[in-house]
């Protein structure tokens, strides 16, 4: 169990405060929600006294703070191999496979990436979701960040939603594009499917921007290279699906499967036998979140989206220009 200690001087300048908000100021590094929980739980002291979180402060009190963390997450571990790209005292990346679910829920109680997590380091139980601060859809390959204390959480969960963490992205969609682009448009749960998301107005739906890059054209499909201005459910995959361009092998919102008139045998085979999105987080760039040094981390696609690529390449190379969408 974790034991977190700390004492400091309410400074003169925050007079006529209240003790939850000069708490925040003092402790940044914790959010102010959870500070206010360990002030209702009698975790800190002002000058030697439990007090209210709207206590009004005169400045100069002595604040003491101490407190064990206990499991947030009740969960089993499991010794799930995982692909650690980085790892330090403070955060965790890694390179997660498609098929791989994050986070337990119904039909996947177990065999899941917090899981994982959990068997490689114990402590992480100690954290909200045991460190996770964003996800990945289970059939999306790549990159994710996980804290690995509460500071670090703080932090992370503040550059994401201030849009600080850089998170790129490789697709195969389908359809031929001459340029890329931009997608701006509100994404809500779907009216009648609660499995998903869809474009809605700015009364039901949340502000979703997706940039994307054309990077390849094959004959009936392309190769895109997505960042993410915001981070919705299912973003990018709703965002290509309302401009007409879906993930090749997206089940929710691809339409199914599509053979271009004249497909080489391989391509048939990779398109028949590709059965996730074709979605892969390549690139994970942010400021660390105790040092603030700059970080950078990529990780190469998977076999199966290269495979499908390949064949993609193939089939262009050897189709008839009467082929072409």
């Amino acid at each position: 169990m974790t034991t977190i200690r700390h004492e400091a001087t309410v400074p003169l300048s925050a007079a006529g405060w209240r003790f939850d908000r000069a708490l925040a100021e003092m402790f940044p590094e914790y959010s102010r929600s959870r500070l206010t929980a360990w002030v209702k739980a009698g975790a800190v002291t002002l000058d030697g006294a439990l007090a209210p979180p709207r206590q009004l402060l005169r400045g100069g009190e002595q604040v003491r703070l101490e407190v064990e963390l206990e499991a947030e997450v009740e969960l089993a571990p499991e010794a799930i191999e995982l692909e650690i790209v980085h790892e330090d005292e403070y955060v965790l990346v890694l390179n997660k496979p498609a098929g791989l679910v994050v986070h337990p829920g119904a039909g996947n109680a177990a065999g899941t990436l917090l899981n994982a997590l959990l068997h490689h380091d114990p402590k992480l139980a100690e954290l909200p979701r045991g460190g996770i601060v964003h996800r990945l859809d289970k059939d999306t390959s790549g990159l994710m960040v996980v804290a690995k204390t509460l500071a670090a959480h703080t932090a992370l969960v503040e550059m994401l939603s201030r849009h600080d963490v850089e998170r790129q992205y490789e697709a195969v969609v389908l359809g031929t594009l001459v340029a890329g682009g931009t997608v701006d448009a509100p994404i809500g749960r779907h009216m009648g499917d609660r499995l998903r998301q869809a474009v809605r107005d700015e009364e039901d739906g949340k502000h979703a921007v997706t940039h994307y890059r054309l990077r390849e054209r094959f004959r009936a499909h392309s190769l895109l290279q997505c960042n993410l201005e915001t981070g919705r459910t299912h973003q990018i995959r709703v965002h290509l699906a309302h401009i007409n361009h879906p993930l090749v092998g997206d089940p929710l919102y691809g339409g199914g499967l599509r053979l271009p008139k004249g497909a080489t045998p391989e391509l048939v085979a990779a398109l028949r036998g590709f059965r996730r999105q074709a979605l892969h987080a390549e690139r994970l760039a942010f400021e660390h979140p105790i040092s603030h040094e700059p970080l950078s981390f990529s990780a190469a696609r998977p076999a199966d989206q290269q495979e499908l690529i390949d064949a993609l390449r193939a089939d262009t190379q050897q189709a008839d220009p009467d082929d072409w969408s």
